[in-house]
């Protein structure tokens, strides 16, 4: 019997990934030194050696959509759930919990003055979780990246009593939105919070950037480990990427920030001017690019 939860026969008393991985990335951006891309899935690389790198894995393993990272003799311990867990020295706290339900996107916390917050996209749903995120004080906002994201939208938001945004060209993927944004022109959709949409991943792409310092760009750029550079995924680009390009480069002259945070792929902190540089030659690439066979099975983040 093919059983996915079975431990490998090399991972006896030692942290493993089990088969029901889908190489999301998730677990890699969280434990890069001891989780890695093998044979097109995560795999544990080299056991912990500290109780610091314990919890690297323990974070891993409570973010992991498909609950693959395992030790066949320890339960997880709640007490080392890590999330919300804050990012740096910043406003932005990341949910974990990744929800199968968005093929394990990221989902952050975005704290405002006055002790209310704004979840951009959603962690799976639970109502634990709910009450967990809630404890840091009230969220009036959900704001949806894309319709790839819309999975828990509706049920956090009827949760919170908060409102839920979209844009109308992912409209069809969540119909009862409380907040409809239209056209391609950036909006203050609150004090210091600007939507700027951005076709191209799909139609309805919206970037949300905040403060000037925080960009959640869904997944239409993300940070690769691989070039060191802020890139797009072409291969899964389902609307465009023709309109891609172009809104990127209407976007880009204006766009100012300094953490990329994105549904899928590594995020990353550089100076604002680093930043506006990489995305004016992000623009510049992407123009470049053609149309390709959208790859449904596999995106290298």
């Amino acid at each position: 019997m093919n059983d996915a939860r079975a431990v490998p026969e090399r991972a006896r008393n030692a942290w493993y990934v089990d088969d029901r991985c889908t190489n999301c990335d998730v677990a890699r951006q969280l434990a890069p030194e001891l989780i890695a891309e093998a044979g097109g899935r995560s795999e544990i690389v080299r056991q912990p050696r500290d109780a610091a790198e314990e919890r690297l894995l323990h974070a891993a393993a409570f973010a992991c959509p498909t609950r693959s990272i395992r030790h066949p003799s320890r339960r997880l311990d709640p007490a080392l759930d890590p999330f919300p867990m804050r990012l740096g020295d910043t406003d932005v706290l990341l949910c974990g919990h990744n929800s199968q339900h968005t093929a394990g996107a990221n989902s952050y916390l975005l704290r405002r003055p006055g002790g209310t917050q704004m979840m951009v996209d959603t962690p799976r749903w639970s109502e634990p979780l709910a009450a967990r995120y809630e404890a840091l004080g009230p969220v009036t906002d959900i704001l949806l990246t894309h319709r790839d994201h819309v999975a828990h939208g509706r049920r956090y938001a009827d949760r919170f009593g908060a409102r839920l945004w979209i844009h109308e060209g992912d409209l069809d993927a969540v119909p009862d939105a409380d907040r409809v944004l239209r056209g391609t022109e950036s909006v203050e959709i609150a004090d210091g919070v600007y939507a700027h949409p951005l076709p191209g991943h799909t139609r309805g792409s919206v970037l949300y950037v905040a403060d000037e310092r925080y960009c959640f760009s869904g997944d239409s750029f993300y940070w690769s480990r691989t070039t060191g550079d802020i890139e797009v995924a072409d291969s899964v680009t389902w609307f465009s990427i023709e309109e891609l390009a172009a809104s990127l480069a209407r976007t880009a002259v204006g766009l100012r920030f300094e953490w990329l945070l994105p549904g899928h792929g590594d995020r990353t902190h550089l100076p604002a001017a680093d930043m506006a540089g990489r995305i004016r030659r992000l623009a510049e690439r992407t123009r470049e690019l053609r149309p390709r066979p959208v790859d449904f099975t596999a995106v290298r983040w």
